[in-house]
């Protein structure tokens, strides 16, 4: 949000404060297909009512994508919807989840804000989050039904745009697409002296980053790393896969 309260185009892609509690609050909406619920901190105090966040369709066709992630390595194969997600910076990492009883929010950083470089949500807080779900029990309350109105197709009858043509297990590895440089892009311009978040889509790991030909993440598993910048000047990233198939992006490193 800018000076002045007026919001900016960051809002779209998350960049704006919110608590753990109104974060949790906005994904119990989510799993009670859109009814808002307001959180207490004693059990049986929650408060039910409010204006409808989202159509009941909306929230359910959400909630399938993310029950439809992946656990964490090493964690239950628990049918939860949950999202990861990780700070500009890496200054706090989140993980938020549900099932049909049952919102579990983790928040990991620092209490003065600064930087934890190399925390990511996904690796951090998603363990603990799924631990807490199965402190809470061995099965897991089963999410909604789809509403009656929900438009459900099979993959030949969506519009063209909208089919997947590979399947969601060769998406999620990587699959025979070569890597790219999701950030920063090529271009950017980010300031020096500070951690740099690096992303990678597509490709196999594990994967090698370099900055100006000399390597800098060696054999890397995970498709989010960081690099202390320094600088000011130019610096070529190049990002290469277990395949030898490789991307590059040029950036500004700004005083």
């Amino acid at each position: 949000v800018l000076p002045g309260g007026e919001p900016g185009l960051a809002v779209a892609l998350g960049g704006v404060g919110i608590t753990l509690e109104d974060l949790v609050g906005a994904y119990a909406a989510l799993a009670r297909l859109g009814a808002p619920v307001r959180l207490a901190t004693r059990p049986g105090a929650a408060q039910l009512g409010g204006p409808r966040l989202i159509s009941p369709e909306a929230a359910w066709l959400v909630a399938d994508i993310l029950a439809g992630l992946p656990p964490p390595a090493n964690a239950p194969a628990h049918r939860i919807a949950y999202k990861t997600g990780t700070s500009y910076g890496h200054r706090d990492a989140w993980a938020v989840g549900f099932d049909g009883a049952h919102v579990v929010g983790v928040w990991l950083g620092r209490p003065d804000g600064a930087a934890l470089p190399g925390a990511f949500g996904g690796e951090l807080a998603a363990p603990i989050l799924f631990d807490a779900f199965a402190r809470i029990g061995p099965e897991r309350a089963p999410l909604p039904p789809p509403p009656p109105s929900t438009l459900i197709l099979p993959n030949a009858r969506l519009p063209q745009p909208l089919q997947r043509f590979r399947p969601r297990g060769a998406v999620l590895a990587g699959g025979a697409v070569g890597p790219e440089v999701a950030f920063p892009p090529d271009g950017a311009r980010v300031e020096a002296g500070a951690a740099l978040a690096l992303k990678v889509r597509g490709g196999m790991p594990p994967f090698t980053w370099l900055a100006n030909g000399a390597p800098v993440v060696l054999a890397d598993r995970n498709r989010e790393s960081s690099l202390y910048a320094p600088g000011p000047g130019y610096v070529t990233l190049s990002v290469i896969d277990a395949r030898g198939a490789s991307a590059s992006a040029t950036i500004t490193l700004a005083p």
